[in-house]
């Protein structure tokens, strides 16, 4: 919302002002608030639709019965999830596009089930031929599975028994043995693959900058609401991954710069004395520092020579989703911290190492200034939100068919762009540092749990950035004109079932959560709409939220039942019109006569302006709407001070047409 917003205007509830102090979050939900007696109201002579409650799945009320779920939206006491500990030696020949690799993984079984076979992804198996894809992809074969053993035994593939069977981009392996509660399972893979061209969604190669991403098998989520998650990899919608523990060794050529998840555990046996001291220096000085400059970029210069011209450079992460990396050649390479809020409350801030990569012969000015656009990035997400945790946190430019991806402490980003360009997809994918890297959601399933809430910090980011830019009016106006056509689909969809080559799913998971944020800032005020926001946030960080978790936090941090909210805006593409239908004298004052026009209930936010400039705020609160009415009025005082009467002059809430929102006096 614009910060010129009357400041009663951004402490609403569904029908009454709030303290402006920030809350504590109430303990049990109640009804929508009536509000105050604005006058009568009258049943329309059309129907109009009511939305009923949310329902629990079957699968989400089983979690709640056996404790690791609530309804309140905490985790349960009984809550579990699985863990992963991935050991990976890889190497890349550039000249071949090839990547060979070898993996060790524990997979520890913390839930209380016996498990006779586990599920992984292959993801590179999207480009083989044949497979099933829901956007244009280039072919390049696939994983070729060289070697796989379970439990200390050699598996085969084979349709029934002991061994593993590939399908599309899922492996099912039955285990020799059954895998019981608290035990785990060691696995061995062999694979190679090769590299897709620059076209491959996610990642790619252009010859001369790999971006390596879903490229080795990985344990597929078992949860507690549905077990496993085995939906396949199709190329629109993204992951559902789980926490793991990653120690990666690459081997590449020398003066070939790595920019990976984790961080580095063997610079002096991969970087010059002289790379080395100058990144230092940019973390000892909060400097930004050219570490790998134009004239660097060669072997015995920027890195080591190595053995036969290769270097293995060694990365550790612990506790995070994925491993991925990119590298290049060409790469410049610039370096500082961000300073954040100790995460254990120290007084001393913690800092967090900011580290850019690009080739400037292919990119825009603005990516000279690319560290401190992250470096900004970081420390604003962590005030919005919470501490940054991870040590480091890198951009790198790659593929154009990167567009802007992002990977645990590391975004992949593709193509020209301006200053505002950068900082924006710059901004959006290391908001993704927060929602899912650390608040763990299916993405698959429900892509709105983290784009749509990445895309609303993004927004608060970039109007802190760049002063007087709005950047959630640019949301608005992309929800607005798809749901002004019959294309708009809603949020409740599995990413890969929006219609293709549409705007639907980048309007739902992406705008449209996010002006649905704003409407939910407005109607529960900024204070009580933060302290829900970080409760949900903090509650699930390294967990798996459901919608169900989300909804349940914010009905009981609220202290409302927002049902009716949560049905019209995530399960319907119902829209918005409130309309001044009539203001007629009333004794001394004004009766505003609104119709609501449209099929969405929201409450109808009033702003009456007086002659002078002097302006006061209504509320005509929602529950009118949810009674079946499609008129209701308001009574303003003084009729003969007021000028000018407008429904929600600073577009709060999405109404689809503003034409009818205003009366001025004639």
């Amino acid at each position: 919302m614009n910060s010129s917003a009357p400041r009663l205007l951004r402490a609403l509830f569904v029908g009454a002002a709030v303290s402006q102090s920030l809350p504590t979050c109430s303990s049990a939900p109640t009804s929508p608030a009536t509000g105050v007696a604005i006058g009568a109201t009258e049943l329309a002579g059309r129907e109009r639709p009511i939305p009923y409650p949310i329902v629990e799945t079957k699968a989400f009320t089983r979690a709640v019965e056996r404790g690791t779920r609530t309804r309140t939206g905490s985790p349960g006491p009984n809550y579990w999830q699985q863990y992963t500990r991935y050991t990976i030696d890889a190497e890349l020949e550039p000249s071949a596009n090839q990547v060979s690799a070898r993996a060790t993984v524990r997979y520890i079984n913390r839930s209380p089930d016996t498990l006779a076979f586990l599920w992984l992804y292959l993801n590179q198996n999207l480009f083989a031929a044949g497979g099933v894809r829901d956007r244009p992809t280039p072919v390049t074969g696939g994983t070729e599975v060289l070697h796989v053993a379970a439990m200390g035994e050699t598996l085969a593939p084979k349709d029934s028994g002991v061994g593993y069977t590939i399908d599309q981009t899922r492996m099912r392996l039955t285990l020799p043995r059954a895998l019981l509660p608290g035990d785990s399972a060691d696995l061995r893979f062999d694979w190679a693959f090769t590299v897709p061209p620059d076209g491959a969604p996610r990642g790619g190669s252009t010859g001369d900058v790999f971006m390596i991403s879903y490229w080795y098998p990985q344990l597929a989520v078992y949860d507690d609401v549905d077990g496993w998650q085995t939906d396949p990899y199709m190329g629109n919608a993204e992951f559902y991954m789980g926490f793991a523990d990653y120690d990666v060794a690459l081997t590449v050529p020398s003066a070939w710069l790595v920019a990976a998840t984790g961080g580095l555990t063997n610079p002096e046996q991969v970087l010059s004395a002289q790379t080395r001291e100058r990144l230092a220096k940019a973390r000892r000085e909060a400097t930004v520092m050219r570490v790998v400059d134009f004239n660097d970029r060669a072997a015995g210069v920027s890195t080591l020579r190595g053995t036969d011209d290769r270097l293995t450079w060694r990365f550790t992460a612990r506790n995070v989703r994925d491993f991925d990396w990119g590298t290049s050649a060409r790469f410049l390479w610039d370096a500082t911290i961000a300073t954040v809020a100790s995460r254990t409350g120290a007084a001393t801030p913690d800092t967090v190492s900011i580290n850019t990569f690009y080739r400037p012969e292919v990119v825009y000015p603005a990516w000279y200034k690319s560290t401190l656009y992250a470096r900004d990035a970081i420390e604003f997400l962590s005030r919005y939100l919470w501490s940054y945790p991870y040590p480091q946190m890198t951009a790198m430019e790659g593929p154009v068919s990167c567009t802007g991806m992002e990977y645990p402490m590391l975004t992949c980003i593709g193509g020209p762009r301006d200053t505002l360009g950068l900082y924006s997809v710059i901004t959006h994918e290391f908001g993704h540092m927060w929602f899912p890297m650390q608040v763990g959601s299916d993405e698959r399933r429900f892509s709105w749990m983290d784009e749509g809430l990445t895309r609303f910090n993004q927004a608060q980011g970039m109007q802190a950035f760049f002063k007087g830019y709005d950047r959630e009016a640019v949301s608005r106006a992309s929800y607005l004109t798809l749901a002004r056509t019959d294309s708009e689909i809603p949020l409740m969809r599995h990413g890969d079932q929006y219609p293709y080559d549409s705007r639907a799913f980048v309007v739902a998971s992406y705008d449209k959560m996010a002006i649905n944020m704003i409407a939910l800032r407005g109607l529960l005020g900024d204070g009580r709409f933060n302290a829900c926001y970080h409760a949900y946030g903090q509650r699930w960080i390294d967990k798996h939220p459901t919608p169900f978790d989300f909804w349940n936090t914010f009905n009981w941090c609220s202290g409302q039942d927002l049902s009716w909210f949560w049905r019209t805006w995530w399960y319907e593409t119902w829209s918005l019109d409130q309309s001044i239908e009539s203001v007629e004298p009333d004794g001394t004052g004004l009766r505003v006569t609104i119709e609501d026009k449209g099929l969405a209930p929201m409450p109808v936010l009033l702003t009456i302006t007086r002659a002078g400039g002097a302006t006061e705020q209504q509320v005509i609160p929602v529950d009118v709407w949810l009674g079946g009415a499609r008129r209701a009025s308001a009574l303003v005082a003084d009729a003969g001070t007021a000028i000018a009467i407008e429904i929600d002059p600073f577009r709060v809430f999405p109404d689809i047409d503003r034409s009818n929102n205003r009366w001025t006096k004639k």
